[in-house]
């Protein structure tokens, strides 16, 4: 017996993990159920009963039977719908009020998006699905994706249709098969659903032969029209996986033959979704290194640094990390190439530090605990992966320069540890080491790799990550959150890990004035009233007023100012530095909130 002959969720989540965007959903009325959202059966009953109480007929235990028993016929979702309302306006009215949650709902949690509309959207958000058909009218799916900061482009007419996006240029497309509730063209009947709109049996035909299916609250028992789509497709280049709960009806299981497909068994859709989103995030968790290697690499640098004896044993271990790190780097995940959507730009910001982690926590302890020896290396394993970067000259631009992130990470890793350690004169030769640029002079490292002088440091390219839209230095606000997690097994117990973050940042905005001549600094800040500036890279205190009025006090204070100095900042110039420091309150003012 296999390994996972009776796991068929791992199996799926290893297959949507493993096809990034291969997989589309196919979700049923039985999605929306927990959200207290009633299925058609439940419509119909309820329309039986108020009809029968308006009849003035009395309270009925069944009232199916007693519908059976007036008619002769089995209560029919489609016969009810077309006796009491002549046209697709008062059809949408009818369903309006069973869909359209009240306050008191809300309060309630109902008809909200329920935990695997959320467990779905978080895998849109990180690009392991893209394209999601239903039959359902409500907007539990597209809320649910808005939560998350993911707009899908939304198909429920052929007019929507038309002017869409294409499937392949969306970060999530919805195709409504039966309409939205709040659209008088859904389609209720027997005969609406009999069959498609040509444009819609053409796109289900592309996407059931392109895409892997997970199918999941629909009984395949009903809609003709979808059933003829699904049975009309002969290719299985990818696999079909049918979640159900119970009895698998005759509809659905010649589907399930036609198809190959794998069936599920499931206790309900939360549990399901959820299962599959968390399998596939510890996944994707798991490209990291393992933690327990990242640990040794950390305590072997640590080791090597303590005995000048192995400095020959400690460059070799940096050596062999930077070629496991190109290795990694060379793969298909980092091609320059395909979509960039928000869900592409944060699984590939995640991958990227995943492959750097290791590496950039070694430059870190070597920072807070090297002798100066160490820069040279530091220096070396920055042009190294900078150059590995620049091999690759075709592509989407914003993933070329996406390629010599981990030099950024690396470059603000050590010099993180360099300022925890009050190395001055290492940092400022860090920050002003001489970096060759393709086509151009070289120019300091501070002016290559930090924050937006860096060419991937673009605000709007960062402000695709979670939590970050609305924020105006959001490469620096990421960094931050990065190494608060990552600087624990280098910087040690700090009372304030923001302060420690925000002062090698502002001493990095120092650092890359150092380059500009004092009279020309000074001449630009001459007129206090119009507030000029020379540019210059910066970070978060440009807005955090708290943390950069500490800071200041402390830059401004005659011991720390000197030491400084003499480490060679502002180019050792008492005038430049406090020109640099004018000029950096004047830039922070600019972006303050």
């Amino acid at each position: 017996m296999g390994l996972l002959a009776n796991d068929a969720i791992t199996q799926l989540s290893f297959s949507i993990y493993e096809n990034r965007g291969v997989f589309a959903l196919l979700l049923g009325s039985g999605l929306s159920r927990a959200a207290e959202i009633p299925t058609g059966w439940e419509i119909t009953l309820d329309l039986v009963r108020r009809v029968g109480e308006a009849r003035g007929a009395e309270a009925q235990t069944d009232w199916a039977q007693w519908y059976r028993e007036e008619t002769g016929e089995e209560p029919n979702y489609s016969t009810l719908l077309e006796e009491l309302a002549s046209s697709p306006e008062e059809r949408r009215s009818i369903l309006h009020s069973y869909i359209e949650p009240t306050e008191q709902d809300r309060e309630e949690g109902r008809k909200i998006p329920t935990a695997a509309h959320r467990a779905v959207a978080q895998l849109v958000r990180t690009g392991h699905l893209r394209v999601i058909i239903t039959t359902n009218f409500d907007r539990l799916m597209e809320n649910a994706l808005r939560e998350v900061g993911v707009e899908p482009t939304i198909v429920a007419s052929i007019d929507a249709l038309h002017g869409a996006e294409p499937i392949t240029h969306s970060t999530c497309y919805i195709l409504k098969l039966h309409g939205d509730y709040k659209d008088a063209r859904i389609l209720n009947t027997d005969e609406e659903l009999r069959g498609y709109p040509v444009q819609y049996d053409a796109l289900l035909d592309r996407i059931f032969d392109e895409f892997g299916l997970v199918v999941c609250g629909w009984s395949g028992e009903w809609d003709h029209a979808l059933r003829a789509a699904m049975l009309r497709t002969p290719n299985r280049r990818y696999s079909l996986f049918w979640a159900t709960r119970g009895r698998i009806g005759s509809g659905a299981q010649e589907l399930i033959d036609h198809r190959r497909a794998r069936v599920i068994e499931i206790g309900d859709a939360d549990t399901f979704f959820t299962s599959v989103a968390q399998r596939v995030e510890t996944l994707e968790k798991s490209r990291r290194q393992n933690p327990r290697s990242i640990e040794l690499l950390v305590g072997t640098t640590k080791r090597y640094l303590a005995k000048p004896e192995y400095r020959i044993q400690l460059d070799e271990l940096f050596v062999d990390e930077c070629k496991r790190l190109i290795e990694v780097l060379d793969s298909g995940d980092f091609a320059p190439h395909g979509s960039i959507t928000s869900a592409d730009i944060v699984s590939r910001v995640q991958r990227y530090e995943a492959a750097t982690e290791a590496l950039a926590l070694m430059a870190g302890t070597l920072g807070r605990w090297g002798d100066g020896t160490e820069l040279p290396l530091v220096l070396d394993l920055l042009q190294t992966i900078r150059s590995h970067a620049g091999q690759i000259g075709n592509g989407l631009t914003a993933w070329i320069e996406l390629r010599s992130y981990p030099a950024v990470l690396i470059f603000t890793s050590y010099g993180i540890g360099l300022t925890r350690a009050s190395r001055w004169s290492a940092l400022h030769g860090l920050l002003t080491a001489s970096m060759p640029k393709p086509y151009r002079e070289s120019e300091p490292a501070v002016r290559v790799l930090f924050l937006s002088a860096w060419a991937g440091g673009e605000n709007n390219f960062w402000q695709h990550l979670e939590g970050l839209d609305r924020r105006k230095t959001a490469l620096s606000d990421h960094l931050r959150d990065v190494f608060e997690n990552w600087s624990k097994s280098f910087v040690g117990m700090v009372p304030d890990f923001e302060l420690l973050f925000e002062r090698f940042e502002v001493l990095a905005s120092i650092a890359s004035l150092d380059t500009v001549e004092t009279e020309a600094l000074k001449q630009t800040l001459a007129d206090a009233s119009r507030r000029d500036f020379v540019w210059m890279p910066v970070g978060r205190s440009a807005w955090h007023t708290d943390t950069r009025e500490r800071l200041f006090k402390e830059l401004e204070s005659e011991p720390i100012r000197q030491a400084l100095l003499e480490a060679g900042f502002a180019r050792g110039s008492s005038e430049h530095y406090a020109s640099v420091l004018t000029n950096y309150n004047r830039m922070a003012s600019r972006i303050s909130w």
